[in-house]
């Protein structure tokens, strides 16, 4: 696919650019129907989103000190929600999920020898509560983009650049 355009993943406002995994987990309550054999899903009890990506180039700190101040003031805004109210969080938007008031739960950076120029980056996002109104609006926000993504081809194209981190700026000779 000539021409094809790297989209990032959008972490609140911070774009990762070379993500290679993300995975959305999704529980779901199930009860027991009172006076019956039967059970049922309620409602979902927890979402969470776990990425792990590469930061390259000399934008690689900024984006690191960025993800951290994110993960630090949505903490912040979380602990500062009224008794029996709710935060608003970070939303988080890509090709596979829309999901608005995610917390960061664990952000962990590792540099190697082998890749001087580059950090990994692992996150692992949770849902926070929310009000129903942007519950609500989260829901249809991620239903449309299944059903946008339904007619969309999604199989691997022919991709004859090398997957080497660093590669794409030129700093790996």
């Amino acid at each position: 696919m000539a021409g094809a355009v790297n989209l990032p993943v959008l972490v609140g406002p911070v774009q990762l650019l070379y993500v290679q995994s993300m995975t959305v987990n999704e529980g779901y309550r199930v009860e027991r129907i009172m006076g019956s054999r039967f059970s049922q899903a309620t409602q979902p009890t927890n979402k969470t989103i776990a990425i792990e990506a590469v930061l390259l180039g000399p934008q690689r700190l900024e984006q690191k000190k960025a993800l951290e101040a994110l993960a630090l003031t949505a903490r912040l805004l979380v602990a500062a929600a009224p008794e029996g109210g709710s935060a608003f969080g970070i939303p988080v938007v890509s090709g596979l999920t829309i999901s608005l008031d995610m917390q960061v739960t664990d952000l962990r950076f590792t540099q190697g020898v082998t890749k001087r120029d580059a950090l990994d980056v692992s996150i692992t996002l949770q849902q926070v509560p929310r009000p129903s109104l942007t519950a609500v609006l989260g829901e249809v926000a991620d239903l449309s983009l299944a059903v946008g993504s339904a007619s969309v081809r999604t199989g691997p194209a022919v991709n004859p650049i090398a997957r080497v981190p660093g590669a794409a700026l030129g700093t790996v000779s």
